[in-house]
């Protein structure tokens, strides 16, 4: 069943996908929405100097402002009206997945369904507009003590310009979420990160042309820049390769016989991916380790002594700032798992549609059995992400590299447009099925 699957997507052209009328809908519209927030990312803030906001990036592009800029395709470089993008959603997200892990309200509500679902998406967006404003009103403090040449980046600092810059960012924030929930509903792939996406890419050019410069000007030599261009292919290769790799778990079904025909008996398997969370354990841990930090560096060294004790020791390449980065990137691959993955619910529902695995018997065992396959896949798991994000650090840290290079962008960059084809492969899918009913159906309906 599934090596014809895989020939039926082998066999997808683009005939096909002109007459899937309804797919292309959905492309136009993921692509409209994506237009509308590289737009919204050159849109400044009221009262802002570019001049002094491009002379900052400029000295500190390498850094973690860099590592913000680069999550934010330029708009915190500009200080736009979309500068947060969709971290406060995601921060938003994480402690509310955290809670229903251990509270028991929260917990109660996951077990509800859909009517629960609905009530967890609506407290994550009112923990949305509580962090937006507080990493806005932070921002926005910072700005007025940001200086360039001895010139202000705020031209009329106040409270009036806190609360125009608290409205606007929050605004945009809460836009963005709306956003990314249309592409989720009616576009294609996952909104939140075809939007995350969407900035990386459109940062790569310039990226790239900041390399080229500094080959041209002898900062770099180009036998490094083309070490960095074999490195990041080969990277990119390794996590397509790790993000293909998965464990086929054998499945039997019994024969039964009903009147002198016997049915079943076939076997199938039960895909169980290497990285189940995908990209998620590392846009978590970033934007956890990000929300201090941004607004500690934003603050200009004017915020409190804890914080500026933060920023100090949390900078690319710090043994302190590895350690929690690796640390919050398996813990979320393992705490990401048990949520996507349920090893006794996917027992019972072999067991009631009467498939079992050879050797163990269905209910409790199978399910131990999926709990020991996963645990072990998520360790190796977890190991990859943590491989492919720490290296970029540690190239970082030795070079001194003036731009930003992470293994969160390379991550984003290579399984957002997997799954997004994969979307796009399914929908092309069910349309060509959907055509081979009705023309079943018309042949039925002559005869």
């Amino acid at each position: 069943m599934a090596s014809a699957a895989e020939q039926l997507a082998a066999n997808i052209n683009f005939k096909a996908f002109s007459k899937a009328e309804d797919l292309k809908k959905r492309i136009w519209f993921t692509i409209g929405v994506l237009i509308v927030f590289r737009l919204g990312t050159y849109i400044p803030l009221p009262g802002i100097d570019p001049a002094v906001m491009a002379e900052f990036a400029r000295s500190q592009g390498g850094g973690i402002f860099g590592m913000v800029d680069m999550l934010s395709g330029g708009a915190l470089s500009r200080m736009s009206i979309m500068a947060l993008n969709i971290m406060p959603y995601i921060s938003a997200s994480i402690i509310v997945q955290l809670m229903t892990a251990v509270a028991p309200q929260f917990e109660a509500l996951k077990k509800e369904g859909e009517s629960g679902r609905r009530k967890l998406n609506q407290y994550t967006r009112y923990l949305t507009v509580l962090i937006a404003i507080l990493q806005s009103y932070g921002a926005a403090v910072g700005l007025e003590s940001m200086q360039a040449g001895g010139v202000s980046a705020v031209i009329d600092p106040g409270y009036f310009f806190r609360l125009t810059t608290v409205v606007t960012i929050v605004g945009s924030t809460l836009f963005l979420m709306w956003l990314g929930e249309q592409i989720t509903s009616r576009g294609i792939g996952n909104g939140i990160s075809l939007i995350i996406f969407a900035g990386i890419v459109a940062n790569l050019p310039s990226s790239i042309i900041s390399a080229l410069e500094l080959g041209r000007t002898g900062a770099m030599s180009y036998i490094f820049i083309l070490f960095i261009l074999f490195f990041s292919v080969a990277m990119i290769a390794f996590i397509v390769f790790m993000e293909r790799a998965q464990r086929r778990v054998l499945v039997q079904y019994p024969k039964r016989q009903v009147g002198n025909r016997m049915y079943g008996g076939e076997s199938s398997h039960l895909p169980i991916k290497l990285n189940s969370t995908g990209v998620i354990p590392p846009i978590f841990a970033s934007s956890l380790i990000l929300l201090p930090v941004s607004l500690a560096e934003l603050s200009a060294g004017r915020g409190p002594e804890w914080l500026q004790m933060i920023i100090g020791s949390l900078h690319h390449g710090s043994f302190l700032y590895l350690t929690v980065y690796l640390f919050l990137i398996i813990f979320f691959a393992f705490f990401y798992t048990s949520i996507v993955f349920n090893p006794q619910e996917t027992a019972e529902n072999l067991k009631k549609a009467g498939g079992f695995i050879p050797g163990y018997r269905p209910g409790q065992n199978t399910a131990n059995y999926l709990d020991t396959i996963v645990t072990r896949l998520t360790v190796i798991g977890a190991a990859y992400l943590a491989l492919v994000c720490a290296v970029p650090e540690f190239f970082y840290a030795a070079y001194s590299l003036p731009f930003y290079l992470g293994g969160t962008t390379f991550l984003i960059a290579v399984s957002v447009p997997m799954d997004t084809v994969a979307q796009i492969h399914s929908h092309l899918l069910a349309h060509q099925y959907e055509g081979l009913l009705k023309k079943t159906q018309l042949k039925g309906s002559r005869r």
